[in-house]
């Protein structure tokens, strides 16, 4: 499916997506639904990230509104006695589909912003740790509300989050689903910056803005080495450092395989 015709197909489910450059953003366009999120929304999502054109570097995700997202549109609720009724593989992939949509966010071709204002609520929240970069405005207020309604987060949000904040910390903000404002956010490392909500679409494109300007290969391999570290032992990171250093070296000098 071609960019154009993806855009339109999202924006019938109340995403909008422009392409400028090497930048991507996407907006969130549901803010009479204060942006909660459907499977048609979550397979929109899905399909941008499979349509972006290769010659996209930064993405920014933000939100029209008050709200970045309130998570779960209230028609979601309605379908948990269907899932009980289903088998274990048929919730599994059901879920997994619906993984999809957090997942690309994270390709190491890519740096995604989140620019946040107002309620960032279980599904929202968790589509702002999809993103490598957050950054709230004043009145942000993150919540993983999953546990209060008897359920887990399971779209992808549990292992960003607890490497932007460590185990301890992720573990009672979950289950105490209580409210992150802005102010916490930035002094635990939940968020990157905090800005005026007026400034907040500008702080995001500067900031995108600034990550195009070294080279596209010495970032995507760093990224690929930040995201690896915390997995792999000293030794066999210090190894991909200087496999990866090899690769640019050769590539700076015309003899590499890009």
């Amino acid at each position: 499916m071609s960019w154009d015709d993806t855009t339109r197909r999202a924006a019938e489910a109340g995403i909008d997506a422009v392409l400028d450059g090497e930048t991507a953003t996407i907006t969130l366009n549901r803010p009479e639904k204060r942006n909660s999120q459907t499977p048609a929304f979550w397979a929109a999502l899905t399909e941008l990230g499979a349509a972006l054109p290769g010659t996209v570097r930064v993405v920014v995700l933000r939100a029209e509104g008050k709200s970045f997202s309130a998570g779960l549109d209230r028609s979601m609720f309605e379908n948990f006695a269907t899932f009980a009724a289903a088998s274990d593989a048929e919730v599994d992939a059901t879920i997994d589909g619906y993984q999809q949509a957090f997942t690309w966010w994270r390709r190491n071709d890519l740096i995604t912003v989140a620019a946040v204002q107002g309620h960032a609520i279980g599904a929202g929240f968790q589509l702002a740790l999809a993103c490598d970069i957050r950054i709230a405005a004043e009145d942000a207020l993150f919540c993983m509300k999953e546990p209060a309604l008897g359920l887990v987060p399971d779209l992808a949000g549990t292992q960003p989050l607890v490497d932007a904040v460590g185990y301890s910390r992720a573990l009672e903000i979950v289950a105490t689903a209580r409210n992150v404002d802005a102010a916490e956010a930035l002094r635990i490392g939940l968020v990157n910056h905090v800005v005026p909500g007026a400034e907040l679409h500008a702080a995001a494109a500067g900031l995108a803005a600034d990550l195009l300007a070294a080279p596209r290969g010495a970032v995507t391999e760093s990224k690929a080495l930040l995201r690896a570290a915390s997995g792999r032992p000293y030794d066999e990171q210090r190894a991909a450092e200087r496999a990866a250093q090899t690769r640019r070296f050769r590539d700076l000098a015309g003899t590499g395989e890009s």
